[in-house]
Order: structure tokens, then C-alpha cells, then sequence
């Protein structure tokens, strides 16, 4: 039966423990993976233009021995052009797994009822799986271990902070989060992470005020203000956001030496400082690297034999 990577919730923790276990030999032995998926494909469907996302599920396959083929808007019109159960169908004719990037949750859920193959959410505005992922392995990579120790996101109540505490809650991770009113994470969401922490024994803080979240926290994580598809609230939100700034001062209140995450792209000077993004406690570009090989360890569960 095939499996598909739609939300952190659906993920086990010994799931999750794997996919960890599988970057690190991953990282340590590249060439031995180098053609773990020889002969396979992955199509990439992206209605939201990426970077990060993009790059490393391209290099990713081609490092695995596969072939990635993207697919910008323009080029599927996805549920307008062609209805998404049709897409599914036909690609999963073609390739072995198929990443989709998109606006709509329903999007992804929809394709991966419908198509034969894997299918792996490449963010959508509920969620953010491969890049929560890519966190918290940055984190136990880190600091050796989860459990216990506090992570604090401080900002937009948004996809990625909504699949951080699923993963943080599912492996004893202590999950701080500080949100303006009004824009608080999913309260469904928190409602399965609080189930998921009374298994794990993780601590969770919600609350509207950024330095009583970042109080001893191990790891301050923030994100953008505005997401895309936000784009006409920006100037709103950067006054409702002014003291969620991840600067200084308020990396003071967090423990000495505390890691500092931002998933990227970053705007410095609204949602992070310079001095913190750049500083050397910043462990961001090493999250964004580790983004690569957490995707390849993915791919290869879904798509390989491991």
C-alpha cells in the first residue's frame, strides 16, 4: 500500500525516528544512496515559486540517481485548467511520486486520494511537513537530543509553525509559541498536538507575549510576517507584528547560547535582525541545508525499498 506524506500528523513516531536515522547515514555515506532511486521520477507541482523547496527535492533526486521534473503554474493550471483527480491519474501513469507545492490543504489531500503514487505536501497554507522535518533534525543534530529541550516560535501562527508543534509534540520536544491576537495557530491543530504531547510528555505554551515564550527556550524559530498569498496585508501586519521582532533583546530572556532558526526567505529587519540572523548562535543555513537531506531520506522511504 502505498504511503504519502500529506501532514506530520499522520506520521508515527517511529516513522519520524526513521526518516532521522536515514539523514544521518545519509549524510555521512552519500555514496552509497547514489543510486537508491536509479530509474525513478518525481514530478513537481509548484503553483507558489520556492527556492529551497525547488533546489534540494531536484538535487535530491538527481543525487539518488532519479530525475526530477518540475512543473511551474503556468504549465498546470491545477483543478483549473485540468481537475486534480485527472492530474493525479495521468502522472501517476508516469512518474514514481509526485511533490506538490500549493495554496489550498484540500489540493494536496485531494491528489494523494487520487493518484496511485506517493505524494508528498511541498507546503501548503496548512501545512509545512518537509520543513518541519528538516527542523527538528537540525535541532537533534544540534543539541543531541529533543527531549526536553524547548523549542520557541515566535510570529505568524502559519503552516510551518502548525507542523512544527505536530512534530514537536510528537517526540518530547517542548514547544513554546507567541502569537499576536488574531493570529494564533489552527485551534484543531492544538487540539492534536496537546493529544500528541500527553503521549510524548511534552510542554506546550501558548501565549500572546514573546519574551514569557522565549524564556529559557533552547531555540528561538521565527518566519515571515507575511506569507505569499499575504501579500496585501503586509503593511498591516508588519504593525500588529512590530514586537514579535526576533532581536536582541528578546534573545536575551532565552537561555545562553540559544540556537537561532528562521525557515527562510528572510526579511531582515521586520520579522529578524541582522545581528541575530548573522550571529554565531544562528544555525539557519544549516537547516536549510539539512532540508536536502531529510527530502532524500523521504524519497527514499516512499519511493525506494528502505
Amino acid at each position: 500500500m502505498k504511503k504519502d506524506l500529506v501532514s506530520i500528523k499522520d506520521l508515527s513516531v517511529k516513522e519520524i525516528e526513521e526518516i532521522f536515522a536515514l539523514t544521518e547515514d545519509l549524510k555521512k555515506n552519500k555514496e552509497k544512496y547514489a543510486q537508491s532511486l536509479k530509474g525513478k521520477a518525481l514530478a513537481l507541482i509548484f503553483q507558489k515559486p520556492s527556492n529551497r523547496t525547488k533546489v534540494s527535492f531536484s538535487v535530491g533526486m538527481f543525487q539518488l540517481g532519479g530525475l526530477g521534473i518540475y512543473m511551474g503554474s503556468e504549465e498546470i493550471n491545477l483543478g483549473v485548467r485540468e481537475a486534480i483527480s485527472d492530474v493525479a491519474k495521468t502522472l501517476s501513469r508516469y512518474v514514481d511520486g509526485i511533490v506538490l507545492r500549493t495554496f489550498g490543504h484540500e489540493n494536496v489531500v485531494e491528489l494523494a486520494r487520487s493518484a496511485s503514487v506517493p505524494v508528498i505536501n511541498g507546503l501548503s497554507d496548512l501545512s509545512h511537513p518537509c520543513q518541519a522535518l528538516g527542523d527538528a533534525y537540525t535541532i537533534k543534530e544540534k543539541l543531541g537530543s529533543l527531549e526536553g529541550k524547548t523549542l520557541t516560535y515566535v510570529g505568524d501562527g502559519n503552516n510551518v509553525a502548525n507542523s512544527l508543534i505536530y512534530c514537536a509534540s510528537k517526540m518530547g520536544l517542548n514547544f513554546n509559541i507567541a502569537t499576536p491576537k488574531g493570529y494564533e495557530l489552527d485551534k484543531d491543530v492544538v487540539q492534536s498536538a496537546k493529544e500528541f504531547a500527553g503521549l510524548s510528555g511534552a510542554k506546550l505554551m501558548i501565549t500572546l507575549d514573546p519574551r514569557k515564550a522565549c524564556k529559557a527556550a533552547d531555540v528561538i524559530y521565527t518566519d515571515v510576517w507575511a506569507s505569499m498569498g499575504q501579500e496585501k496585508e503586509a503593511q498591516k501586519r508588519k504593525k500588529i507584528f512590530k514586537d514579535y521582532q526576533v532581536n536582541k533583546k528578546l534573545v536575551s530572556c532565552a537561555k545562553a547560547g540559544c540556537l537561532i532558526m528562521h525557515c527562510l526567505p528572510a526579511h531582515r529587519g521586520q520579522e529578524i535582525t541582522d545581528e541575530v540572523i548573522d550571529s554565531a548562535n544562528s544555525v539557519v543555513f544549516d537547516q536549510a541545508e539539512n532540508r536536502l537531506h531529510v527530502q532524500k531520506a523521504i524519497l527514499i522511504k516512499l519511493l525506494g525499498q528502505a
